[in-house]
């Protein structure tokens, strides 16, 4: 099922040969991410294909936030973690990419928000 992933992502960035090596650690570290927010009991094949399109749109976004974004200023390996300097339309691509995904396991993933019940002012 996840081999698809790699496939629908490179679909939609089109990465250099050169960009496909971090398009796959993007696309492993999207699918654990998806993953580790799913509601309790659920698996990534009870989401179809709204796991695989989320998790190949968080991936691209990630490839795209490299490309224009500005200038990589962190990378990390350990649960792959990258932080650029912001700069170019591309990342509001991306982060349009990034709400959509969210938007489309919303069904899908636990309940994550945070809220005051009561606050004394």
């Amino acid at each position: 099922m996840f081999e698809q992933i790699p496939l629908l992502a490179a679909a939609v960035t089109l990465p250099t040969d050169a960009e496909r090596p971090l398009l796959a650690a993007l696309c492993t570290a999207a699918v654990d991410d998806v993953k580790r927010r799913l509601r309790p009991g659920l698996t990534a094949e009870d989401c179809g294909d709204a796991f695989l399109c989320a998790a190949a749109m968080m991936a691209a976004a990630g490839l795209m936030s490299c490309r224009s974004c500005g200038d990589v200023e962190q990378l990390s390996a350990g649960d792959v973690s990258l932080r650029v300097s912001s700069s170019g339309d591309g990342c509001e691509a991306a982060a349009s990419m990034r709400r959509h995904a969210a938007e489309m396991m919303e069904p899908y993933w636990a309940d994550d928000s945070f809220a005051f019940s009561e606050v004394k002012g």
